[in-house]
């Protein structure tokens, strides 16, 4: 049954759904779990990794179908919400379907974003777990990477403190930390824009090493991207060991093995590698792991997550952060080239306001009213934004998938809107469907569950877009070219300078290449909608993850801290007190 979506606000649909939602008892026997495969966390539980994947070792796996997105408005165009809309809707049609979301900050939960749960009768429950910490990986995240920032000041205070035989005395021997090449720095879940430089250490010997540092936002943080690239227990650990958190004065890179932390963050992390199991309104089960920043990091949910998926469902979907150029290029070309899985079909997300943004329409506010261009018909300013469409279309294509365009529906979208958006997809080659999910649930995304269906059973040429032995500068050179449209890549001294010593050190051979750009634009620049022409891409700085085993190319000017709005969403989040119910959220 859907909820009436048009009156009721997200969280009094999920508290609706939640009356009926399966107990962590029942999952076991509608999923074919053993008991001691599920570990219960009130009413929601996880799963036991290690356990599953060892006892579903031999079974074939499912269909594997990824989401992705056009280049969007700030306002997201809904994958989430697709993906719980495609799950119900081949629910509907019978099919044994899960999927695999990342969890979301509270950063954009109590800021713009929101709880990044879907909405309306596409939404996982429950809402409030969901939005509000779930089953506590990110505060595990969180002390695990602030751990490595003590372990770094207190030696960093301590070898300022004692000489080399007060230090050997302590079974210490000095790191000779440079103070002014400190890598990390400390993470809170939270858009703190006042903790983006900071100084720390201020007052006498004992109170730590005085020096300048800084926040980031917790899903921003190296443990976190390793999580969603780990594939099991010793692959977590042995990542975590290689962690670079600083540099010492000769530059020599100084690790969390150096600081003998490494084996103490992977304790606090032990339990993370076991997807949180959550559901769709319509009771279909929805995997829960890792939520990496999407345009720093991986920005997917876990490999942990997809191989468990692939092989308890038939239908197993994915979902990747932003748009094809960022979110499915790194599904295509990382997260495909270190799990060894391959797509059936990707779905590429589109919306009727966000092209007729890339049509020249009236600049997008969160938190104000649409503009009359996106609530009216406008055949002429849809028409000159769907070559964006067609961009990321031909993209999904170069990696040998045949795509399907999802049209996430609005009710202001006419008729003549949605038949032009699919006759321009049907031309590149795509199949494309329209989805009402958000109104109606599982029954509105019919005609997409039957276009996916449809297209998992197409032979894939699944191929990656560069070899992995490209050098690094030929690989941000066919990225740019090839999936952002650029022509071609213009390096900063220092950036080219770090290049080549990556390219000329084997041990960096094997590292992944994670580009580093908005993902308002194609480009660089968040404000050059559509798809720009004749513009050459900047790569400022290249930054080194050594323990997800990134080289990121940094372009044009990315914060690890975003910054509070003057509206946030958490102003209309409350409690009601007589029944300790959370109100708000969306």
């Amino acid at each position: 049954m859907a909820y009436d979506a048009t009156k009721l606000k997200d969280f009094e649909i999920a508290e609706l759904a939640e009356k009926n939602m399966p107990t962590p008892a029942e999952w076991v026997e509608k999923l074919g779990l053993e008991k001691d495969e599920v570990i219960p966390y009130g009413r929601i539980c996880k799963l036991d990794f290690m356990k599953i994947i060892e006892r579903l070792k031999d079974r074939p796996n499912g269909k594997f179908i990824e989401v992705t997105a056009i280049t969007p408005t700030p306002l997201g165009e809904g994958k989430t919400t697709t993906t719980m809309g495609l799950v119900e809707g081949l629910g509907k049609r019978g099919m044994n379907v899960g999927a695999a979301i990342r969890q979301p900050s509270g950063g954009p939960t109590m800021n713009i974003k929101g709880t990044a749960a879907g909405g309306g009768n596409a939404l996982a429950i429950p809402m409030t777990e969901f939005s509000l910490g779930l089953t506590g990986d990110l505060n595990d995240i969180m002390n695990a990477h602030n751990l490595a920032m003590v372990a770094l000041t207190a030696r960093m205070q301590h070898e300022r403190n004692y000489d080399d035989a007060e230090l050997a005395k302590r079974n210490l021997r000095r790191l000779d930390i440079d103070p002014t090449r400190v890598e990390m720095g400390w993470v809170i879940d939270f858009c703190a824009q006042a903790l983006r430089n900071i100084i720390i250490g201020i007052g006498g010997r004992m109170d730590g090493y005085m020096m300048q540092s800084k926040f980031g936002i917790a899903v921003s943080s190296e443990l976190m991207a390793i999580l969603a690239v780990a594939t099991d227990l010793k692959d977590l650990r042995e990542r975590l060991g290689r962690i670079i958190v600083a540099y010492d004065k000769k530059g020599n890179p100084v690790t969390t093995s150096d600081l003998e932390v490494a084996g103490a963050m992977c304790a606090w992390m032990r339990n993370t590698i076991n997807p949180t199991l959550m559901s769709t309104v319509e009771y279909q089960p929805v995997l829960v792991h890792a939520g990496p920043f999407a345009n720093i990091a991986i920005g997917q949910s876990s490999i942990i997550a997809d191989r468990i998926g692939l092989k308890m469902f038939d239908y197993h979907v994915t979902e990747s952060g932003f748009g094809a150029d960022i979110g499915f290029e790194k599904f295509w070309n990382v997260k495909c080239r270190l799990s060894g899985l391959v797509p059936n079909v990707s779905v590429v997300t589109a919306t009727i306001r966000a092209l007729k943004m890339h049509g020249g329409g009236p600049k997008v506010v969160p938190g104000r009213p649409l503009p009359d261009e996106y609530t009216r018909e406008n055949l002429e300013l849809l028409e000159k934004g769907i070559p964006n469409l067609l961009h990321h279309i031909a993209t999904v294509r170069k990696a040998g998938i045949n795509p399907v365009v999802c049209i996430n529906s609005f009710y202001t979208d006419t008729k003549e809107e949605i038949a032009m958006v699919k006759r321009y997809a049907e031309q590149a080659g795509a199949r494309c469907a329209v989805s009402q999910h958000w109104l109606k649930g599982g029954e509105g995304a019919l005609e997409l569950a039957d276009a996916v269906i449809d297209a998992c059973n197409d032979s894939v040429d699944f191929k990656f877009l560069y070899p992995l032995e490209m050098p690094l500068r030929q690989r941000v050179e066919i990225i740019a070219k090839e999936v952002y449209g650029a022509d071609g890549v213009s390096w900063t001294p220092e950036a080219e300078a770090k290049a080549k010593r990556f390219e000329s050190d084997p041990a960096y051979a094997d590292f992944a290449t994670m580009m580093v750009k908005t993902h308002l634009s194609l480009t660089h620049d968040p404000n050059l909608k559509g798809v720009p022409k004749g513009w050459i891409l900047p790569v400022r700085d290249v930054l080194v993850y050594a323990g997800a085993k990134f080289l990121c190319p940094m372009t044009g000017t990315i914060s690890l801290m975003p910054g509070t709005s003057s509206d946030p969403a958490y102003r209309r989040v409350d409690v009601d007190v007589e029944t300790g119910k959370v109100l708000g959220l969306f």
